[in-house]
């Protein structure tokens, strides 16, 4: 691909990551996407195959894992929980992951993008803190609580009245522990 190929595309993914941050899937346009990069709507399907293959790569995110070298083994879980609920509630950098787990309930392309992020990020991350015996189911029993609070808070709009941030921290910081290093049976 050449240079001016290559930079298309990166003004594309940009600027569909701003436009899906801002507006939210269902509602950001192709031609919304075009216009802010500046290039012909064409393009898109050109590159990417289309406005959900141009969601997919545009929503490529590190969920950035605390260093848990250092944390005691059974304060783990409820480290995560914690990291986890900060990454949910984020910051305006983290608006692509509540976009992400808001799309994932109507659309396929987004619903792979999150399960590959989650079983590629979180497996590794299992594997490293509890060995690889099992690795991808407790990360997928772990994705469970990972994304049930995402869900219950980006879309069903539970608030800190509704549970406060210490006791869903604690609550789903025993279940990830149990996940990430009980027996299974």
């Amino acid at each position: 691909m050449t240079r001016d190929a290559q930079a298309t595309r990166e003004r594309l993914a940009t600027a569909a990551r701003m436009l899906f941050s801002r507006q939210g899937f269902e509602r950001t346009t192709v031609r919304d996407i075009a216009a802010e990069a500046g290039v012909n709507p064409a393009l898109i399907n050109r590159y990417f195959g289309g406005k959900e293959q141009l969601f997919a790569e545009a929503v490529s995110i590190d969920l950035e894992f605390p260093d848990l070298s250092g944390v005691d083994r059974d304060r783990i879980g409820r480290t995560l929980a914690a990291h986890f609920f900060t990454r949910w509630e984020g910051n305006d950098d983290d608006d692509l992951l509540r976009v992400l787990i808001r799309t994932a309930a109507t659309n396929g392309e987004a619903a792979a993008r999150i399960r590959a992020i989650l079983t590629d990020q979180v497996t590794a991350m299992v594997t490293h803190v509890a060995g690889s015996d099992r690795a991808r189911e407790r990360a997928c029993l772990i994705a469970t609580q990972i994304l049930g609070l995402a869900y219950a808070r980006n879309v069903l709009g539970l608030s800190n009245e509704d549970v406060a941030p210490e006791t869903a921290v604690a609550m789903i910081g025993g279940t990830i522990q149990r996940y990430l290093l009980a027996d299974l049976p």
